[in-house]
């Protein structure tokens, strides 16, 4: 058999990985709700792909892709533990760029990216039900490689996925699929925020709209009910409209806030029928 330089091996072990990336990235995004966290995950399956014999992996692909999916689901378990007895709460990392100054690189985030809504309904559901829905519904892993990796049966498996499909259509129904309406719903709650309109407020938020804070230090709060939220809106928010700029958050229309404090707010919207299903507003750094 004729030798393989070792060089080109690297090489070729490396581009193969880089072009699988992107979809790794997403499972781990999807799993984790960060994007350090997922990077992490991604880059501990390189390590994992540099010691193993790549002979007996007859599909590089499936086989990084359950790799990424177990130290993810890992990841969540512990940090599942962790949080057992910590107050407050936890919001996904948002995917932001600013509309007017948005890179290549971002871009890519965001055209592969789901929005903050359906994130934090992911949050909800066991690890094992997260792993099948999103190898299953969001990466077409069949149930038969699903099953090892969530120690059950295929069958098991496939209800672990049904449940938490019936708990994402409940309480994340699908956006308006248009960036120009969501657009235009947004614009029209940062219009009568500005001008202090309870009426308009109420007319552009679902009635069961849900606003979901992160602040540091604060930590989570939730209000819900759309007169709540406009009153809260009005109440707390109105003096922070007029520093809201467009973004575009985890591929959807929202807003970033600059602060007096010198803090960054993104705030996302779930555009659902025309009104706001739901707002999420988190605290970043803003790269």
């Amino acid at each position: 058999m004729e030798d393989v330089d070792p060089m080109n091996h690297e090489t070729w072990q490396t581009e193969q990985f880089e072009a699988l990336r992107p979809q790794l990235q997403s499972v781990a995004y999807r799993m984790l709700g960060s994007v350090g966290e997922a990077e992490d995950a991604v880059q501990e399956a390189w390590l994992r792909l540099s010691r193993s014999d790549e002979e007996a992996i007859a599909n590089l692909g499936g086989w990084l892709t359950t790799v990424v999916a177990r130290i993810s689901l890992d990841m969540l378990r512990a940090r599942r533990t962790r949080r057992e007895d910590s107050s407050g709460g936890w919001l996904p990392e948002p995917i932001v760029a600013d509309e007017e100054a948005a890179d290549p690189e971002q871009e890519a985030l965001l055209a592969d990216s789901v929005g903050l809504a359906l994130l934090v309904v992911l949050d909800t559901l066991s690890p094992a039900e997260r792993l099948a829905y999103v190898l299953h519904d969001m990466f077409d892993v069949p149930f038969e490689e699903i099953a090892p990796i969530v120690n059950r049966t295929p069958t098991a498996a496939r209800k672990l996925a049904s449940r938490a499909r019936r708990r994402v259509r409940g309480a994340a129904p699908a956006p308006d699929p248009y960036m120009a309406r969501q657009r235009k719903v947004v614009d029209a709650f940062l219009a009568a925020s500005r001008a202090g309109d309870f009426e308009a407020l109420v007319e552009v938020l679902d009635p069961d709209v849900v606003f979901r804070l992160d602040l540091a230090p604060a930590g989570r709060r939730e209000v819900h009910g759309a007169e709540d939220v406009a009153n809260m809106v009005l109440a707390r928010g109105a003096r922070f409209a007029p520093h809201a700029r467009p973004a575009v958050v985890n591929g959807m229309a929202g807003v970033i806030v600059d602060t007096p404090e010198g803090r960054h707010n993104v705030v996302g919207f779930h555009v659902v029928d025309g009104r706001i299903r739901s707002i999420d507003l988190i605290s970043v750094s803003v790269r």
